[in-house]
């Protein structure tokens, strides 16, 4: 795979800008890896690939280790974790991969997230083993690629491969990257206190099903925007709003918000389906539908009963339909 400069249209289900999205490259099955095999990822290469463009890297490549090379790992020395060799303590590649990051760092500028290698050196972006010098497990930590990734793009959505298959895990993940671009599209060119508000309205369902506390800190910050301040207002609502959303939406949180958007159905209903709408409402709560079936009886019930506020929602769809990440949450 090559990194596109470009989003590029797909010719997918959506038809919509695919998302330039880093990635590992073992994960994309390219021979890459210590043993010079391949780590493919079915669901990242043939799911998310129709709406992705992969900007792919592998540190230790891309520092001159060899392909196949003698395998590394984190080492815990006189308190200070380096990168050396398995087998060979005299290899170290510590200076090597911190440096490489502000060296590539330009490549992953417009990217929207970032998929990585799960229990890599390089790229692990948590619970990577710590050994101390005689190979014993001390700890954990990150790779050095991870590591300066994240200090780097604190606001970035980032996700191991492995944590993709827990479905909340994986919802989450993708609600964050599309939110990530939509709010990259807004920055854009020249941002006013108006299209700020208008973002933020657009999101208020969204944020509220991940974290009602993230919402009400971030409203106060909205309100108070003006041309002056504006500048640090857009940073500081950045981190809020990603933060925000990095909290799971849990099903209690999604029912409150169905709640909420029930009562703009309120008068439209007869007993029938308001009864019907309560009653699916608390089978998902209680574990007994999956969220796509609320959500399908609300586009039902909107579609004969339009509200404009409700319609600019992106709650309802924040990311493809054809990912059917609410069929599973």
């Amino acid at each position: 795979m090559t990194e596109s400069p470009e989003p590029a249209q797909t010719s997918g289900p959506t038809a919509a800008p695919r998302i330039r999205v880093g990635v590992s490259r073992c994960l994309l099955g390219e021979e890459v890896r210590f043993d010079g095999g391949h780590k493919r990822d079915r669901y990242v290469t043939d799911v998310l690939g129709p709406y992705f463009d992969w900007v792919p890297v592998c540190p230790e490549v891309e520092i001159g280790l060899s392909i196949p090379r003698p395998p590394i790992r984190l080492v815990e020395i006189e308190g200070a974790v380096r990168v050396r060799g398995v087998r060979d303590p005299d290899l170290d590649v510590t200076d090597a991969l911190t440096g490489l990051y502000p060296r590539v760092a330009h490549r992953f500028s417009g990217v929207s997230g970032f998929i990585l290698k799960r229990g890599s050196p390089s790229c692990g972006r948590e619970r990577v083993k710590v050994c101390d010098e005689g190979g014993r497990s001390v700890g954990s930590g990150a790779g050095l690629f991870a590591e300066a990734l994240r200090r780097d793009r604190p606001n970035l959505p980032v996700e191991e491969e492995g944590r993709l298959n827990d479905p909340r895990l994986r919802e989450n993940f993708i609600t964050r990257v599309f939110a990530y671009r939509r709010w990259q599209d807004l920055r854009t060119g020249t941002v006013s206190v108006s299209a700020l508000q208008g973002f933020h309205s657009r999101h208020k369902l969204l944020l509220l099903a991940h974290n009602q506390a993230g919402y009400r800190r971030l409203g106060p910050r909205v309100a108070a925007a003006r041309p002056e301040n504006l500048p640090q207002t857009l940073e500081a609502y950045e981190q809020g709003f990603m933060a925000t959303l990095a909290t799971r939406a849990s099903p209690r949180s999604h029912s409150n918000v169905l709640q909420h958007l029930a009562g703009y159905l309120k008068r439209a209903l007869d007993p029938a389906d308001r009864a019907e709408l309560e009653e699916v409402i608390c089978r998902y709560r209680d574990g007994l539908l999956p969220l796509i079936v609320p959500l399908t009886l609300f586009r039902h019930h909107f579609r004969r009963h339009p509200h404009a506020w409700v319609a600019e929602q992106v709650y309802l769809d924040p990311h493809p339909a054809e990912l059917m990440l609410h069929n599973h949450v």
